[in-house]
Formats: structure tokens, sequence, C-alpha cells
């Protein structure tokens, strides 16, 4: 019976492993997985935690303090007889019990602030969370579009010396007839080695491109990774978008300006704690004390505990009221500092919004920009490759050098490179402006 259950396990985790190394990774599967196995987004998970937790304690700082003692005390020699109230030899037992409770009353809008401060955390926390995803999304984005561009160079370079080699084939064979000169093989044999070095230096800058995307998404660098290379169409822009209401939605919205917002906010509310610290405070503590005493050597047994519990008690409540003169300067210079702070923020949050702005009006520019170029390019393919059959054909009747098959070779694989580059560049730059019109980076399945 162990058997077949050690052999059904090791069966299902065979097909796990097959089927983990036949999927086919989109651009959304390669963003969640870097999410989802991100350590500095499962530190800001903890940090968010600590912000939880001193969101809570800022919360119990408007609560009173409450705290109990007993202390025990064995004394020996000379000390004090309570009952007589003079020093005598002897050895005493004295038992003190108290409980406490103080509450702050005033301290100069420190406890309202460091809960306001706790508030702003808070919600920076969950803000940061969120942007710390988005960039990882568009690191991975980037780094997945060189991969799929690399990809495609990579077969467009290997149909190529494909061709190079069958043309030398037959300019081989051409050259046995007759038909072609040593200098036309000779040619053709150069190309053909231009164009297997080509792909060898192709091949490398797509390990090299997956090696940095498995790095981005935290993947096994032994694992296999297929990535989906289908590359979609350029969408037909029905009407041009305002960029301004793009920009002011991102503004009000995207995590890049809400993070400005918060340090800002959270600048100020340190700067009115450390301003509390220059005011009075006010306190008030009650408590309630009893005690037990007895003289180990007195010939009278003491009072009964019970007795000395219940008379020995006292309560008692005070104010106290403290307020700063000096120290050194040291809090007119957090004051200062803390004022500082608020005005950098302020200059931070004011150039942030300013490099948004440019960033949204550049991602929609580049967005238009590339799907006009990639219209083009595809002309330019479609011609290109007509230019190239014509001369191969013109070639091989004798009309056409060699020099000539070469240069409209490499202008046709520059332009089918051209075009797969521009679809990725559009496909990117169309993401973005749905990114700063609040659309998430990552498609849920």
């Amino acid at each position: 019976m162990k058997k077949i259950i050690l052999t059904t396990a090791l069966s299902f985790a065979l097909v796990a492993s097959v089927m983990a190394q036949d999927k086919i990774w989109s651009l959304d599967d390669c963003m969640r997985y870097a999410v989802e196995n991100s350590p500095k987004v499962k530190q800001q998970l903890y940090t968010n935690n600590t912000y939880k937790a001193e969101q809570q304690s800022a919360i119990a700082s408007f609560l009173p303090s409450i705290s109990t003692q007993v202390d025990a005390q064995y004394r020996f020699g000379r000390s004090v007889d309570p009952e007589t109230n003079t020093y005598v030899n002897t050895s005493t037992f004295n038992n003190g019990y108290g409980a406490y409770a103080s509450l702050p009353l005033f301290r100069g809008g420190q406890l309202i602030n460091q809960w306001r401060l706790a508030n702003v955390n808070r919600h920076m926390g969950r803000n940061d969370l969120q942007k710390q995803k988005d960039d990882l999304a568009i690191n991975i984005m980037d780094a997945f579009i060189t991969v799929v561009y690399y990809q495609g160079l990579v077969k467009m370079c290997s149909e190529k010396l494909e061709d190079s080699q069958r043309l030398l084939y037959k300019t081989r064979r051409q050259e046995e007839l007759g038909l072609k000169g040593k200098a036309d093989v000779a040619q053709i044999e150069s190309q053909v080695a231009g164009d297997d070095y080509n792909l060898t230096h192709q091949q490398n800058l797509y390990n090299t491109a997956m090696m940095t995307l498995k790095n981005a998404m935290n993947y096994p660098s032994d694992l296999a990774l297929d990535v989906d290379t289908v590359v979609p169409p350029v969408r037909d822009i029905l009407a041009e978008e305002s960029v301004s209401a793009i920009q002011d939605y991102a503004m009000a919205n995207n995590p890049t300006a809400l993070q400005a917002d918060f340090q800002l906010k959270a600048s100020k509310m340190n700067y009115l704690i450390t301003k509390g610290k220059l005011l009075p405070s006010l306190s008030v503590e009650v408590g309630i004390t009893t005690s037990y005493f007895e003289n180990l050597k007195a010939e009278n047994a003491p009072v009964a505990f019970k007795n000395q519990f219940k008379n020995n008690r006292g309560e008692y409540i005070y104010f106290s009221f403290s307020f700063p003169l000096f120290d050194g300067l040291s809090r007119i210079t957090d004051m200062r500092r803390a004022r500082n702070n608020v005005r950098i923020a302020y200059e931070k949050q004011t150039e942030t919004l300013r490099q948004l702005q440019k960033d949204v009006e550049q991602a929609v520019l580049d967005r238009e920009g590339y799907a006009k170029e990639t219209i083009q390019m595809e002309k330019k393919v479609k011609a290109d490759a007509l230019a190239y059959q014509v001369t191969l054909r013109k070639f091989e009747e004798g009309l056409m050098s060699p020099l000539d098959v070469q240069t409209n070779a490499t202008t046709l694989l520059n332009s089918k490179a051209d075009l797969l580059q521009r679809r990725l560049l559009y496909t990117m730059k169309c993401r973005q402006v749905d990114y700063y019109k609040g659309q998430p980076l990552i498609v849920e399945n």
C-alpha cells in the first residue's frame, strides 16, 4: 500500500513538473509571479504591520496607564519600630501593596497628533505597497518585452541564415555549371558566415535578457521560462484623449503622487508633535496602598494580616503640571528640523507632480507615435520583402550581384526587427497610459 501511495505521489509530482515546464508565460503571469515572490513586497508588508501596531499604540495612549506593586522587606539590626517610632535593635518584616492609575490630560496636542501621524503612516503603507507592486510590474514589463524582442530577432536571424545557406547551395551548383563565378560563391559564403555570427550574437543577447527577466521575477535560474511571443495588433485610437484629464487623474490617484502627499502630511504631523513638546503638560494619578508589618522579636503576637491590610489602606490623587524651561535648545532644534522637513517634503511633492505630468504626457505621445510608426513599418516590411524577392530572382538570372542580395536581405531583416520593436513599445506604452488612467497593470484572471 505504501508503494502505491509513493508511486502515485511521484506521478503527480512528475506531471506537475512537466505542466510547469510546458506553461507559456504571458506578461501578466510574469508580473503576477514577480509580485508574489518579491522580497521587497514582503518587506513592505512587514512595514505595514509595524504601522498597524503603531496605530494601535497611538489609540491606547489615550487610555490610562494602570499598574500594581507588591513588595516585601526583611530588616535586621537597628531599624525604626513603627509602633514607637524609635530606633531599636530588632528584626522586622514589611509587606506593601499598591495599585496605581495615571492619565495624561494635556501634552501640547502630542497625543492627538501622534494618532493622526499613525493614521497617515497606515494609509501611506498601503499606498507604498501598491507602488512597490506597480514599480516591480513596470520593470518586469520592460524585461519581458526585451526577451520577446531578442527572441524574435533570433528567429529572424535563423530564417535569414537558412535562406543564405540555400542560396549558397544554389550558387555552388550554378558555379559547377559555369553560370556563376567563384567570386559570387565567395561573397555568398561571406554572407552565410556573417548571418551565422549575427545569429550567435542575438542568441547571447537573448540569454542575457532572459537572465535579467528571471532575476527581476525572482524565478529559479535553472528552470525553463517560455514566454508568450504573440504581439497584439495596433488598436485604433478613435479620438484623441485629453492629456490634461489623464494628468489630473494621475496626480490625484496615482501611487507616486499619493506617496508624495502622504510624506508631506507625515512631516506636518511630526512638526506639530515637536511643537507640542514646547508646551506644558498636565497629568493626573490616583492610587491605593496598604501594608503589613511584623516585629519578628516582639513578645506579643502581631496584628492579624486581614486587619492590617484593611486599617493601613490609603488612597491618594494628585495632579502633575510641568513646563519646559531650558534643555540646551534641543526642543527648539527639533522643531526647526521638523519645520524644514515640511518645506523639503513640499518641494519634493512639487517635483514629483511635475515629473508625473511629464511622464503622462510622454507616454501618451509615445503611444500615438509608436502606433503610427508601426503602421508605416508594416508597409515598409512588405515593400522590402518584395524588393528582396525581386533581387534574389534577378541574381539567379545573373542580373544582380551577391552584394545586392546581401544588401536587400539586411534591409529586410532590419525592417522586421524595427517593426517588432515598434509593436512591443506600442504595447508597453498602451499599458502605461491605461495605468495612468487608473487601470491596474496586472490583469487578473
